[in-house]
């Protein structure tokens, strides 16, 4: 007998977060984990969002924990990352029937009870620890003599923290099945796939004349390869024209890739109507990272946008490519190189895309979609 989701409003329910300090993709998550358990205490390592950015959040007991004290913590949390698997133990989770973890880095870690059913919305193993280990140390730079060994030293003792916490979760629930099978790989446990929900009601179809840009938007970190899409449109001998939504440490180091090159714009950062705004008029959506999932490019797609994207990791299970003729919601490069994006482009320009379509593939990632799954998956494991 399955349980009614009314039945949850009378669980005592405990949603544990990494941290709430950038408003992305997996606070999207946690929104729509809250909307379905309104009841809910929030258990986060830092919070340092404005309250006006998540007024979803106001109805909820939100707590931090002893890392939250600590100076220019919103700057730093990051530093902190030695520090978390012990502050995410220190959470008293008591009192609870159901904790919900909503994991990227340590919150799966939590410590929970017998009589607890601990489940776990995984966007991605830690992939600083794992799979993005060497990327990461390329990128970070390191100075101090030694700092790489120890950096190395701390991850390793990171990824069998995060190997032995994987044994201590009951249930997983991943992000996409491209994340269910690093789930599989290096924790050794079966997921079911819950998609992130996409808010296609905040995005209106648009079929109408489009203007002759190409729209890239995300935050402006190494892995986006925003890099990546300034180079391929400054080396495009037709000059296209190229808009870039986004802020982040990149943002200095990309503006001089694009300097000498009019055609291309740096925005900063923009959210709301003005970013649905140019979603809606660009040729196409640009999308180069290896995402785990990537909610943007469907935001893109509700539009009526179509997406060239890197055709690895989450972009495979959320873009429809050519091979789907009349339905194809985008056309997908096969690797990181500004020929390979320069090729996509071309490929993109001789084939016709239908607006209709890519609203189609969107919705099937709708809010709605996503609360009637986790209320059935939800429902299962608490039998």
């Amino acid at each position: 007998m399955q349980v009614a989701p009314t039945r949850f409003q009378h669980l005592r329910v405990a949603i544990v977060h990494d941290w709430l300090v950038v408003n992305g993709g997996a606070e999207k998550v946690l929104k729509g984990l809250a909307e379905v358990f309104p009841q809910a205490e929030i258990f986060t390592l830092v919070h340092t969002l404005e309250r006006a950015s998540i007024p979803w959040l106001t109805q909820h007991r939100i707590h931090t924990s002893g890392l939250q004290r600590l100076p220019f913590i919103s700057r730093f949390y990051r530093h902190c990352l030695p520090l978390m698997p012990y502050a995410i133990e220190q959470f008293d989770l008591r009192g609870f029937d159901l904790v919900i973890s909503s994991s990227h880095a340590v919150a799966k870690g939590v410590i929970t009870h017998p009589g607890q059913t601990h489940i776990c919305y995984c966007h991605t193993p830690m992939r600083y620890a794992w799979d993005m280990k060497e990327a990461y140390l390329e990128n970070s730079h390191f100075r101090l003599p030694g700092m790489t060994a120890y950096v190395r030293k701390t991850l390793k003792r990171l990824r069998q923290w995060d190997y032995f916490t994987a044994t201590q979760v009951d249930f997983f629930l991943a992000n996409s099945h491209n994340v269910a099978q690093r789930i599989a790989k290096y924790y050794r446990r079966d997921a079911d796939v819950l998609y992130p929900p996409v808010d296609t009601d905040s995005f209106t179809l648009h079929i109408g004349q489009r203007e002759p840009y190409y729209l890239a938007a995300s935050r402006l970190v190494p892995y986006k390869r925003m890099d990546l899409i300034i180079q391929a449109f400054a080396q495009d001998p037709l000059k296209r024209q190229l808009k870039v939504v986004g802020d982040g440490p990149e943002f200095q180091r990309l503006k001089r890739l694009a300097e000498g090159s009019p055609h291309i714009e740096l925005i900063g950062y923009l959210q709301g109507e003005k970013l649905h705004q140019l979603m809606q008029r660009a040729q196409a959506f640009v999308f180069a990272a290896d995402e785990d999932f990537g909610i943007v490019p469907l935001e893109a797609q509700a539009c009526g946008t179509p997406v060239i994207a890197y055709g690895h990791g989450g972009a495979l299970e959320t873009v429809k490519g050519l091979e789907h003729h009349q339905q194809a919601t985008g056309v997908y490069f096969t690797e990181q190189t500004v020929a390979s994006l320069s090729a996509a482009i071309e490929a993109f320009e001789a084939h016709e895309f239908s607006p209709q379509a890519c609203r189609l593939q969107a919705e099937a990632f709708s809010n709605t979609v996503f609360t009637q799954r986790l209320e059935t998956l939800v429902s299962e494991k608490l039998n």
